[in-house]
């Protein structure tokens, strides 16, 4: 039954918004826009949320319902021109109180998720009205300062590499290097990494951890021009040039204050509702107490 009301709701959806002439048709033949609505329509600027737009058999339309019912579209139908949305919201409630208005009885699982509804809309409300002082401009800064005031610190290393499949294969090449030819050039003739070796063999800028285990420790004990020996991986075995490092830069402020203080939300979030769920007055059962399967049971809705 869930589902078939969640179809129904979809079709009336459906009807209101891809045909824009019903929109203005239906109206007229099944709800009445008043005059004092009318000219409360003309000066926008006297609009409320609660000014009527129609009525179904006495029932009110607001302006306020039209409005949430028009946020709650999907997004394919928020580029939509607004006549088009507004005829087409009004035209949706107008049809969904008609039906409702056949209903004599409130079903259960309507009243149960009217309840849900309310919980969770109170609920957001409560968390936008918290975040709005939760987390500060000064905290985000001292996060920002305390994450990175040691970043300047860290090394990243530019080296080179020629990737060869055994051991004798990357001593040659160290022979050959000592013998005065260029790394570069051997790189090209020998290196079995496609993407560096036909660039000299160079790898870029890269940072701690960024490389496998034995290549990273060796590179980390190169001195700036000196060679390694052979290093083995699970790629094979590696000659190593290291070409230069650098301090890493931190990362500007406005670039990660974003993703801060969404951090700072978070961990706000969690403290606030684990104090709120710690100071009220909860009574839940013991894990177990009910069968974990009685969440699919559809049937104890229609009771």
């Amino acid at each position: 039954m869930l589902k078939q009301s969640t179809a129904l709701a979809g079709l009336i959806l459906g009807l209101g918004l891809a045909a824009p002439a019903i929109a203005q048709d239906e109206p007229e033949a099944t709800a009445e826009t008043t005059e004092e609505t009318t000219a409360e329509i003309e000066t926008a600027g006297d609009l409320t949320a609660e000014t009527v737009i129609a009525t179904v058999d006495g029932v009110e339309i607001t302006l306020g319902q039209m409005i949430i019912a028009k946020s709650q579209l999907p997004q394919q139908y928020q580029s939509l021109p607004a006549d088009v949305l507004f005829d087409g919201v009004l035209t949706q409630l107008i049809q969904q109180q008609a039906l409702a208005a056949t209903m004599t009885d409130e079903p259960a699982r309507v009243t149960i998720a009217l309840e849900n509804q309310r919980r969770s809309l109170m609920a957001g409300e409560a968390l936008t009205a918290f975040l709005e002082d939760a987390v500060s401009e000064e905290a985000i800064r001292a996060a920002y300062d305390e994450a990175f005031s040691e970043a300047g610190g860290a090394l990243e290393y530019n080296a080179s590499h020629i990737l060869v499949p055994t051991q004798e294969d990357a001593a040659d090449v160290i022979a050959r290097l000592e013998a005065g030819e260029e790394f570069a050039a051997l790189a090209q003739e020998l290196s079995e990494d496609p993407g560096s070796g036909a660039n000299g063999g160079g790898l870029g800028w890269f940072g701690a951890g960024m490389m496998v285990e034995p290549f990273q420790a060796a590179v980390e004990t190169l001195e700036v021009g000196e060679v390694s020996g052979p290093v083995e991986s699970q790629f094979g075995w590696h000659v190593i040039l290291l070409n230069e490092t650098r301090e890493q830069e931190p990362p500007a402020f406005e670039e990660v204050a974003g993703d801060i203080e969404a951090q700072l939300q978070e961990e706000a979030i969690n403290t606030y509702l684990t104090e709120l769920t710690e100071g009220a007055e909860v009574d839940q059962p013991e894990p177990g107490t009910y069968p974990a399967e009685v969440l699919n049971d559809l049937t104890l809705l229609e009771e």
